[in-house]
């Protein structure tokens, strides 16, 4: 005997019939003669009840039951408004123990929420059996159904590519599989999707789009998984930035208008170049609803006798901080200092129009009245200044101080997502060692001719490089693609690479462009960062059903294991100790 209807539909208009349902034991509460037990399943719960104290032998919550028996209306002072069904319950006739749950739970369902992530993850499929967790496979089931119908509306193809694949340079560390019939040679699993994308566009597919599985080994953060993640990954024939950047403000607003528990700001998306979101932010991902904006100080400071600001990068922004106490801004110092920063200054416009703090007797009066004016500080405002020598330094810490400051006075208004996009990056950047590097893909196309490239700083020029950024994440990335073989040579042989490089490397995409290529650019954004945001959650793990842990160990199967001897033989590897 099992169910045949769902928790949902037991409500009032079933009273006086029998109906037959199945379930997990929630709670089980003996009151002495009558025994009520509450059934649930992923529509809601059932309230159960049985003068019969033998059906109560050795049963357990989390063990799943059938039961046959009559609906009733509750008595007045038992109904429970909090659930659907809260106005009946069910008098048992009938009752089936169908699988019997150990008597001793690693953690109570309802409140695993609140239980260490590595128990949580070992016993996920009883962590999944939690409302939240419920409701969080619901929505990605139907923000991947609607994204799928958003853009089919939009005239984009579906199209599966490849798992097993070759090396890309992505940013990451590839994940590399043997192969068995192809003694000492490796596939990868992709990074995404990027070169197949691009051929897709050189064999017309015109408009391609997937929901694409990616694969990138490096070291998880609250907002980023290791492992496997999906993007939805699409690329554009004969489309400019604004065409894609269009096509992700339709998306973003279909899906987070009937699924997000926030208000957002709707497309048209405000946009900051890079440089502009540094200056502003000290961060490509700034959380515009901190309302705190940051100034470059290095007009005010040009001819600063001041060693401190002398010669370097300076940021400042002002907030009023009049109320907090000297602790507050100890505790700022402390957190600049442990980040590396050489010292934080800061002062206060007093009633009279002046400046008081530890620095005004090391600047001139006309550096302090210009301090005011370029930060707007008014009486009662405090002005806050960091420099640096190394510029990237500089705006890190600005922008750690920007969203410190406007946590810590509770200006970030929690209620909503703000979108913005973060175009013209570098398309070069300088290593640690000091070598020049693709600061993003390698496949974007430059803001700059073949003679800029030949005659500019590498480090000037600029790419069709876009990100979509909401509330601190990098939620897209994307790029207007390069297609000329010449500037697509130059552009590696700034970073080192020679033409046999690229043929080796990337040998289908450099012959496709030879036959035929039409321009072409593209975005991802990241399927779990949706629905981060639409939920309110900090955890990038707690939006996917199956995750890594921290240290990238899967908890509930036992990844990594060791291979034994006849497999290592056969995929002709041996280890070193």
């Amino acid at each position: 005997m099992y169910r045949n209807m769902m928790l949902e539909k037991v409500d009032e208009s079933l009273i006086g019939k029998s109906v037959e349902l199945a379930g997990w034991v929630n709670t089980i509460r003996d009151h002495g003669g009558i025994v009520f037990i509450d059934l649930r399943d992923k529509t809601g719960v059932v309230q159960l009840k049985t003068h019969d104290d033998s059906l109560l032998t050795s049963l357990t919550r989390e063990s799943v039951i059938s039961v046959k028996g009559k609906v009733v209306l509750r008595d007045a002072d038992t109904v429970n408004l909090a659930i659907k069904s809260g106005k009946v319950e069910v008098e048992i006739d009938e009752m089936t123990v169908l699988s019997k749950s150990k008597a001793m739970l690693p953690f109570d369902v309802k409140d695993s929420m609140k239980v260490n992530e590595e128990v949580r993850l070992k016993y996920r499929y009883l962590d999944l059996r939690n409302d939240r967790m419920q409701q969080m496979l619901a929505l990605r089931a139907d923000v991947a159904f609607d994204t799928r119908v958003i853009m089919r509306e939009l005239g984009f193809t579906e199209v599966a590519t490849p798992i097993l694949t070759v090396p890309s340079p992505e940013g990451a560390r590839d994940y590399l599989v043997p192969s068995r019939v192809h003694k000492g040679k490796f596939y990868a699993l992709p990074q995404a999707p990027q070169q197949f994308k691009q051929l897709l566009m050189c064999g017309g597919v015109d408009k391609y789009f997937q929901i694409a599985p990616c694969f990138r080994d490096e070291d998880p953060r609250a907002d980023r998984l290791t492992g496997d993640f999906y993007q939805i990954d699409m690329e554009m024939s004969f489309a400019t930035q604004d065409d894609v950047l269009a096509v992700v403000e339709k998306l973003v607003d279909g899906l987070f208008s009937k699924y997000s528990k926030f208000a957002f700001n709707k497309g048209p998306f405000v946009r900051y170049s890079f440089k502009e979101a540094m200056e502003k932010f000290g961060t490509d991902k700034p959380d515009l609803r901190n309302p705190i904006r940051m100034t470059s100080l290095a007009d005010v400071f040009a001819e600063t006798t001041f060693a401190a600001f002398k010669d370097r990068t300076v940021e400042g922004f002002s907030v009023n901080a009049s109320s907090q106490p000297r602790s507050f801004f100890d505790k700022l110092q402390a957190l600049m200092l442990s980040e590396g920063a050489e010292g934080l200054a800061w002062v206060r416009v007093q009633p009279d129009g002046s400046l008081k703090g530890p620095i005004v007797k090391f600047i001139t009066e006309k550096e302090c009245e210009n301090l005011k004016a370029k930060t707007g500080a008014q009486v009662g405002d405090d002005i806050f200044v960091i420099a640096d020598a190394n510029p990237k330094t500089c705006y890190k810490l600005a922008g750690l101080l920007r969203q410190e400051v406007g946590e810590k006075l509770g200006l970030v208004d929690k209620s909503r997502i703000e979108f913005c996009w973060i175009v013209d990056f570098p398309m070069f950047e300088l290593s640690d060692e000091g070598k020049i590097e693709f600061c993003h893909n390698p496949f974007n196309m430059p803001k700059a001719s073949l003679k800029d490239l030949e005659t500019k700083d590498p480090l000037s020029i600029e790419a069709y490089q876009y990100d979509l950024v909401a509330n601190g994440y990098e939620v897209a990335s994307g790029a207007v693609r390069n297609t000329d073989k010449d500037i697509m040579l130059k552009l590696f042989e700034i970073v080192g690479y020679g033409e046999e490089e690229i043929q080796k490397r990337f040998g289908a995409l450099y012959t496709a462009f030879q036959f035929g290529a039409p321009p072409h650019a593209g975005v991802a954004p990241g399927f779990e960062r949706l629905l981060m945001l639409m939920l309110g959650i900090t955890n990038i793990r707690d939006v996917v059903p199956f995750p890594m842990n921290s240290r990238a160990q899967d908890l509930l199967m036992g990844g990594p294991i060791e291979a034994d001897e006849k497999q290592l033989r056969e995929l002709h590897i041996k280890l070193r100790q």
